[in-house]
């Protein structure tokens, strides 16, 4: 009678599954978390904006329906940019951000407002068959031209000049224009996304410094005019014009505060009703505070976490330098917008304007968010090895 084998443990790691999007499990997670909090996006979009969109003699569904269709796009983007190989990204770096550049400076230049109207004081739109925004498109070339260019660089970033000063040349090209619309909060976090990934390529603190200090006074100036200043002076002090710059917060604070511990129930809310203006786009996350409660905010918060955590672990496994900071870039955008935004409607920050990612009504944002997730889901496809098989 022969003995029978014993088992014991695996002697190297444990490997999961393989997924219909790639190797391991994270594709699939990220496309379950971002399925998840697309659709939260949207029944939170219907019940901020119906109300909207009857005022204005609109059917209810009118806000929901665009959304929807722009989600229906934005997940073949998804699709696309998660089968597309992520080194194209690399290759075709400066075509996209040339175009980018070419986009945004329609939008500032005179003569262009038949297809780059103002819209609520500002030239935000381009309308060339169809309508979108140059400055969120923008963020993508931004992310990959900068991920790019930081692995040929990366040998000279000990000099200034040779190293992160070209960068601020080229990055002024796309963000003057953005702050010239005026968009200053949208120029701030593509600027910021630039430093996060230059900082993670390995450049020295002390050259953001020194060169962070030439853009002291233009912001200064930007800040201390027009509804910018108004919106400081009212978040430093919220008494000087309550009916004023201060009524969105105030009345974002007043939402989340009644939302208690489980909400008002979906759909219930009151203050879509003409008190919170822009409830569906830059106050929603006040609006999910109030129809959901405090249970609807923590729900909120673990999805972006998870999207975040897996971003995060997607670039410490990446096949290569390119792909890591790829990675690292589009999930700063993810955690960045989510963070500024909740940050207004709880008064922490003065109003940007910002997005909720998947869930602020904003076709352009929308469709931009899930690229990245597909660019997010296409590096994690690429290899599941990390940093310890490129050693």
């Amino acid at each position: 009678m022969t003995a029978r084998p014993i088992d014991v443990a695996p002697a190297g790691p444990i490997l999961l599954p393989e997924s219909g999007l790639g190797r391991g499990w994270e594709g699939t997670a990220l496309m379950g978390l971002t399925v998840v909090l697309l659709s939260v996006g949207l029944v939170t979009l219907y019940s901020a904006s119906s109300v909207l969109a009857m005022r204005e003699g609109l059917p209810d569904t009118y806000f929901l329906l665009r959304q929807s269709t722009a989600a229906g796009a934005g997940l073949l983007v998804l699709i696309l940019c998660a089968l597309m190989p992520y080194h194209w990204w690399q290759r075709w770096s400066w075509p996209l951000l040339a175009l980018s550049i070419a986009s945004l400076l329609v939008l500032v230049l005179p003569g262009t407002e038949a297809i780059a109207p103002v819209i609520n004081g500002s030239r935000r739109w381009l309308r060339i068959g169809v309508s979108g925004q140059p400055s969120e498109f923008a963020k993508i070339a931004f992310i990959v031209w900068t991920a790019a260019m930081a692995v040929k660089k990366a040998p000279h970033f000990k000099s200034l000049r040779r190293g992160l000063a070209p960068f601020f040349v080229v990055w002024s090209l796309v963000l003057i224009p953005i702050a010239l619309q005026p968009d200053l909060s949208t120029a701030a976090l593509i600027g910021l996304l630039g430093v996060m990934i230059l900082f993670a390529a390995g450049v020295r603190i002390s050259h953001f410094v020194f060169l962070g200090l030439l853009v002291v006074p233009f912001l200064q100036r930007q800040l201390a005019v027009g509804f910018r200043a108004d919106r400081i002076e009212a978040f430093l002090d919220p008494s000087v014009d309550p009916a004023g710059a201060g009524f969105q917060v105030r009345q974002s604070l007043v939402a989340l505060g009644s939302g208690g511990l489980t909400g008002v129930g979906i759909g219930e809310g009151r203050q879509k009703f003409g008190f919170l203006p822009e409830a569906h786009n830059d106050f929603i996350f006040a609006m999910i505070g109030e129809e959901w409660g405090l249970f609807g905010v923590v729900l909120l918060l673990a999805l972006y976490v998870g999207i975040v955590l897996l971003g995060f672990r997607i670039a410490s496994r990446a096949q290569d330098l390119f792909g890591e900071l790829l990675a690292l870039g589009f999930t700063n955008l993810i955690a960045l917008q989510a963070v500024l935004h909740m940050s207004v409607g709880l008064g922490l920050v003065p109003p940007t304007g910002l997005a909720l990612p998947l869930v602020s009504w904003g076709r352009s944002n929308l469709v931009v968010t899930l690229a990245a997730i597909g660019i997010l889901i296409s590096v994690a496809r690429a290899a599941p090895g990390g940093k310890a098989a490129r050693a």
